[in-house]
C-alpha cells in the first residue's frame, strides 16, 4: 500500500478520477435496490392467483353442473394440491433466484412441488373417500399449474437476470477505516464481484493510504456523514479492530446520524467475508420465510399506497381540477411548486405541491419558514395551507414511489430553524429517513406539522417521526389516515 503525500489533501480525495474499480457508470438509488428485492412477494402473489384460477377453471371444467355440486372428494384434491404447491414454492426458496442458480435447475425444483402437491391432493382423496374420478381430476389440474409455473418462473428468473446485469442487485458498500480488514473485504468482493465497495474513508488520513486495491480512500467520517453518496449504500463497514474499544464506540457513535445500516467487522469464514456481507451478497430478493420480515411489510406498504393513491387521484380529480385553476388565475405564476427534499435512506427527492407564494418569494430550500399572515403567502395560497389542500398533487409521488401516504413528512433539503439547519439541532434528524416520507403521518396528526420554529419543535418531531417507524404497521397506517382529516381542520391554530 502506497503512502498518501504529505500534501494531499482532502479534497484531492473525493476527485472525480477516484472512482475505484467498483463504481458503475450510474449508481442506483438504495430505494430502487430495495424495490426490486421486495419484487419476490409479488412474485409470489401472482403465483398464488395463477394456481387460484386454474384450480377454479379445473373444478368448473370437470364438474358436470355448477361447481358448487362438485362433490367433496373431488374438490378437496385439487384444493389440497393448490396450497401445498403453493406452500412448497416458498419453503423451497423458489423466490430467493440466488446469485448461482441456474434456470433448469430452478424450474425442476418448481416442477418438484407440483408433483409434490398433487401427492398431497391424492392422499387427501384416501383420506376423504375413494373416487374412481379423482386422479383424473388431478392430472387436469396439474398439467397446466405446471406449465403455468414454469412460464411463469422462466418470466421471473429473465427478470431478476435482467436486474442483475444492470446492477440493480448489487449491494453498494464503503468501509470505514484502512485497515487489514478492509484489504481482506476488497480482495474477497474483487474476486467474488457480487457487492460493490465504492470506497473508503478514514480519519487517519495521514497514515491511510491513497487507495487500497484500487478502491480509494474518500476522506475522513465527517466527509462520510456529508458526502452524496449515502443515498446509495446498503452498508457501511466499520473494518476497525474492534479490541480498538474506544475508537469503534467513537465511530459507531458518529455514524449513527445516518439512516444506512453499519456493521462492525467480527466475524468471518476465514475468507475475510464478513457475515453481514455475506447476507447481502447472497439474498438478492427478499425472504418469505422470515417472521418479522421489512421486505414483506415494505411491500404490503407499496401496495397499500398504490391502490389507495390512485383511487384518490380517481375520486379527487374534480377537486384538483378546480384547485389547478384557482391558483392558475388567483396569482401570476405556475400552478405547481416543486422543490427538492430528503427521502428514503437521504435520497433526494423532487416533491410537488400546489404553489401558494408569490413566485417572486419562493424560498426551495426553506431557509425562511412560514409565519403567521406571512405576506409571501397568496390569497389561494392561505385556503389551500389551511387545510392542507397544496399536498394534493404529492398522490403523484406516492405513486411514483418517492413517498408514502404514511411517514414522517419530507422536509426541504437545507431547512432552517431560526439560524441554523434543522438536521443539525438533533443527533437521531436523518434516522427519520430510514423509511419512504409521507403525505401525513403520526407527527402531523399530533399536530407537528407544518414550520418548525424552535429546536425543541425540531426535537418533537423527530421523536414521533422515529416512534412511527419502530411501530410502523398496516392498521398503524390506516388510523393515521382516518385521524389525518379531523387532526388539520381541528387544530385551527396551526401555521401552514
Amino acid at each position: 500500500m502506497s503512502d498518501v503525500t504529505a500534501g494531499e489533501t482532502t479534497g484531492e480525495r473525493t476527485g472525480a478520477d477516484r472512482r475505484g474499480p467498483f463504481r458503475p457508470a450510474r449508481l442506483i438509488t438504495l430505494r430502487d435496490r430495495q424495490s426490486r428485492r421486495e419484487a419476490a412477494h409479488g412474485f409470489r402473489l401472482v403465483d398464488v392467483v395463477a394456481l387460484a384460477v386454474i384450480s377454479v377453471v379445473t373444478l368448473t371444467v370437470v364438474s358436470p353442473g355448477s361447481p358448487l355440486d362438485l362433490p367433496v372428494s373431488r374438490a378437496l384434491p385439487v384444493v389440497v394440491s393448490a396450497l401445498a404447491t403453493g406452500r412448497l414454492l416458498r419453503s423451497l426458496g423458489r423466490y430467493r433466484f440466488g446469485r448461482h442458480e441456474r434456470l433448469v435447475s430452478h424450474l425442476l425444483g418448481v416442477l418438484g412441488a407440483v408433483v409434490v402437491g398433487v401427492a398431497f391432493g391424492c392422499l387427501t382423496a384416501e383420506i376423504v373417500r375413494r373416487d374412481a374420478h379423482v386422479r383424473d381430476v388431478l392430472v387436469s389440474w396439474a398439467v397446466p399449474a405446471a406449465l403455468g409455473l414454469v412460464a411463469l418462473h422462466a418470466a421471473w428468473y429473465s427478470m431478476v437476470m435482467r436486474w442483475r446485469s444492470q446492477g440493480r442487485l448489487t449491494p453498494n458498500i464503503v468501509i470505514v477505516g484502512a485497515t487489514r480488514h478492509a484489504e481482506d473485504i476488497v480482495a474477497d468482493a474483487l474476486a467474488q464481484r457480487d457487492v460493490n465497495v465504492l470506497g473508503i474513508f478514514d480519519d487517519r488520513l495521514s497514515r491511510a493510504p491513497r487507495d487500497i486495491a484500487g478502491v480509494p480512500v474518500l476522506g475522513t467520517v465527517a466527509d462520510l456523514i456529508g458526502h452524496r453518496m449515502t443515498p446509495f449504500l446498503d452498508l457501511i463497514v466499520v473494518a476497525v479492530d474492534p479490541a480498538a474499544r474506544e475508537r469503534v464506540r467513537d465511530l459507531t457513535q458518529r455514524l449513527s446520524v445516518l439512516p444506512n445500516d453499519t456493521a462492525l467487522v467480527v466475524d468471518d469464514d476465514g475468507t475475510g467475508r464478513h457475515a453481514a456481507i455475506r447476507r447481502l451478497a447472497d439474498a438478492p430478493l427478499s425472504p418469505l420465510d422470515v417472521v418479522a420480515d421489512p421486505g414483506r411489510r415494505a411491500f404490503a406498504k407499496r401496495v397499500q399506497d398504490v391502490v389507495m393513491s390512485a383511487t384518490m387521484l380517481v375520486v379527487l380529480s374534480p377537486l384538483i381540477a378546480v384547485i389547478a385553476i384557482a391558483v392558475r388565475t388567483g396569482s401570476p405564476g405556475p400552478t405547481f411548486f416543486r422543490q427538492r427534499r430528503h427521502g428514503f435512506n437521504n435520497e433526494e427527492i423532487v416533491v410537488w405541491k400546489f404553489r401558494t407564494m408569490r413566485v417572486d418569494a419562493t424560498d426551495e430550500h426553506a431557509h425562511q419558514q412560514v409565519t403567521a399572515n406571512d405576506a409571501r403567502v397568496t390569497k389561494v395560497g392561505r385556503i389551500l395551507r389551511a387545510a392542507s389542500l397544496d399536498e394534493l398533487p404529492q398522490l403523484l409521488n406516492v405513486l411514483h414511489g418517492t413517498m408514502s401516504l404514511v411517514g414522517p413528512r419530507p422536509h426541504a433539503i437545507g431547512m432552517r430553524t431560526g439560524e441554523e439547519e434543522s438536521a443539525g439541532l438533533v443527533a437521531e434528524y436523518a434516522q427519520r429517513h430510514r423509511i419512504k416520507p409521507g403525505m401525513t403521518g403520526w407527527a402531523a396528526i399530533h399536530g407537528s406539522r407544518g414550520p418548525l420554529h424552535s429546536p425543541d419543535d425540531v426535537r418533537r418531531r423527530v421523536a414521533l417521526d422515529i416512534d412511527y417507524i419502530d411501530r410502523q404497521s398496516f392498521w398503524l397506517d390506516v388510523w393515521i389516515l382516518l385521524m389525518t382529516v379531523p387532526s388539520v381542520f381541528g387544530d385551527r391554530t396551526a401555521i401552514r
